[in-house]
């Protein structure tokens, strides 16, 4: 080999290195993984337990803030909305899937978030509403909340939305925690203590229909516990986003609609990401409710129109100038 071309060789080989140093920066000059003009990188969604219908709509979600703005986007599995809270709170995720009772709690620094409200919160969007499922055996002679003073009692995560709002609902009925034997138990755990006997009683509040309580009542006679309208609306004139509806006939093979609470979820984001980033994962989300709702029936329940309907926290710039563009 001639001094000339070794020469060359070695100048070509050095450049070729440079040129993937240089690799890691896109087209637009941004770091890899930026999406189509985003500012963040990652866009990490806290949800709830795998089996519950946040886990599984953001999942959907996040595959397409991948797939469409180009960010690397996922889920982090959960005890659901008070810890997605507290995530947000330390900077640890980007955006969250919470009830609207512990949203509204941590804006105000009260109950869980006692003197040390989450200040870095903003709301995308109010999406569908969580119906509170209390689920027994139809032998446990339980009919109505007043019915659980003495039982074995499954009240969801610690300090999940699901406990958050089962404790405020026995409150508004007479019952405190010393009044029952209290279990802190997931969707599936709840679902697992009611079928071998070890509860008499769970909440299990989510969209519907919860995949858990489907599996439940294919393997035991299920009674989905009524909760009277007129005492949620009577809970409700201190607790404003409690609203009575039904669980539909034929949810859970029942014969008829079902009197219960319910609460309105939201999307929230931290108000530190930017207004352009924030305005195209709003817009992101609602140009695709088509494939948010096959993932999960509960999300046929989004729509643009509500999507500002009882809002408890502040609308962040991005999501409002989204809004105001329809």
């Amino acid at each position: 080999m001639n001094k000339k071309f070794l020469s060359a060789f070695t100048l070509l080989l050095t450049l070729s290195l440079i040129l993937a140093a240089c690799g890691g920066e896109d087209g637009n000059g941004g770091e890899e993984g930026n999406g189509e003009g985003l500012d963040t990188n990652i866009a990490t969604i806290a949800t709830g337990g795998s089996s519950g219908p946040y886990n599984i709509i953001a999942t959907t979600l996040s595959e397409t803030y991948t797939e469409e703005l180009n960010v690397n986007s996922r889920t982090q599995t959960t005890g659901a909305s008070v810890e997605n809270m507290n995530l947000l709170k330390e900077e640890k995720v980007e955006m969250a899937f919470v009830m609207s009772d512990v949203l509204s709690q941590a804006v105000e620094g009260v109950n869980s978030f006692d003197g040390e409200p989450v200040e870095n919160v903003q709301q995308i969007a109010t999406l569908y509403p969580n119906y509170v499922q209390v689920v027994t055996t139809a032998d446990s002679g339980i009919e109505t909340l007043d019915d659980l003073e003495g039982k074995r009692v499954a009240v969801g995560d610690q300090n999940s939305g699901v406990e958050v709002n089962a404790r405020t609902l026995l409150e508004g009925h007479g019952i405190t925690y010393d009044d029952i034997e209290v279990d802190y138990l997931g969707y599936a755990e709840a679902a697992d203590g009611l079928r071998s006997g070890q509860i008499d009683a769970a909440f299990l509040t989510s969209g519907l229909p919860n995949s858990s309580v489907l599996e439940l009542s294919e393997s035991v006679d299920l009674k989905i516990v009524t909760i009277e309208q007129d005492r949620v609306e009577e809970i409700a004139q201190d607790k404003e986003y409690f609203v009575s509806l039904e669980i539909p006939e034929g949810t859970y093979g029942n014969d008829d609609p079902i009197e219960t609470a319910a609460i309105m979820n939201a999307l929230v984001v931290r108000s530190d990401l930017s207004e352009d980033d924030v305005y195209k994962l709003t817009e992101t989300l609602f140009n695709n409710l088509d494939k948010l709702e096959n993932s999960h029936q509960a999300a046929s329940d989004i729509n643009l129109e509500d999507a500002q309907e009882g809002m408890v926290a502040p609308i962040h710039p991005g999501a409002q100038r989204y809004y105001d563009e329809q």
